[in-house]
Parts: C-alpha cells; structure tokens; sequence
C-alpha cells in the first residue's frame, strides 16, 4: 500500500471535517430525507432527491477522507532534526533574483496544497528544488511559466 506523506496540521484537518460529516452533516441530511419522505409521491419530490443527492456527496467525502487518512504518513516536522535544511513539512521564505518579491511556501503532502494558503505539494517543482537546501542557498526552479531563480531567506519547523 501506497504511503502519502501528510503534516500533522493536515491530518488534525481532515479529521475535523470527518467528525462534522459525521456528527452534523450525515444526521442533518438523514432528518431533510425522513422529511422529503413524509411529504409523499417521492418521483417528483425535488427536496427528496436533493437531499439524497447531498447524501451521496456526503457518504464519498467521508470515505474519501477514511481512505486518506488510512493511507497517510503522518509526519510532525516539529519532532524532526533537519539540520537547518529544507524538509518536507518546512515553511521556506524565499526572494524572487529577479524582482526581490518575497514568497512563503509550506511544502505539504499532495492532499493538503493549496497554493493560494502558501501550501505547496512535495511532488511541485518548487518543492522539489527546495527539499534539502539551506538558508542562503539559491535555488533553479523550472516551472510551466520558466525558470526562476529564488535565494532562501528563511526556514522555519512549525
């Protein structure tokens, strides 16, 4: 079986959405059926048929989630001793060479990047061109927009 590495912030995510999709979500969209269901003729019952749809995408989601979790390599980057150098779970400032623009990337597994939060996947090109490099270091990253030139300016373990 296939191990995907996962930050310990993400797990702790994924297991809260899980506990609200099973707490709240699955009981809420069971009563909205019970509820389409007393109202009769459930062929043209539009209530009963989005809800069991909401149901459907509720009952996935968590499986999903099961699946992921069931599968993740938990790793909790504050228990690490990298040495100063980039690993995956560090949060990486960088300057641009070019304009000296500042960016911060945090180098998570596939399930939780988002690059719009600063979360980068291990398997990206920046990620990858960063993973064992230090502060000071200037890193080639070739990406679809070209290559770039980033020094790193800042590691942090959080």
């Amino acid at each position: 079986m296939k191990r995907n590495p996962m930050t310990l912030r993400g797990a702790e995510l994924l297991r809260a959405e899980l506990k609200k999709l099973k707490s709240e979500d699955r009981p809420n969209v069971i009563k909205a059926i019970a509820e389409a269901r007393a109202h009769g003729d459930l062929s043209e019952n539009a209530e009963y048929h989005a809800a069991r749809e909401q149901q459907g995408f509720i009952e996935g989601r968590i499986a999903e989630i099961e699946g992921k979790l069931s599968t993740a390599d938990i790793i909790d980057v504050t228990q690490l001793s990298p040495g100063g150098r980039v690993v995956f779970g560090a949060t990486v400032d960088l300057e641009a060479e070019a304009d000296g623009k500042r960016v911060t990337y945090t180098i998570v597994g596939e399930d939780e990047a988002d690059i719009r939060a600063g979360r980068i996947a291990i398997i990206s090109p920046i990620a990858r061109a960063l993973i064992g490099k230090s502060e000071g270091d200037v890193v080639e990253v070739t990406a679809p927009g070209g290559t770039r030139s980033y020094e790193i300016v800042g590691i942090r373990y959080e």
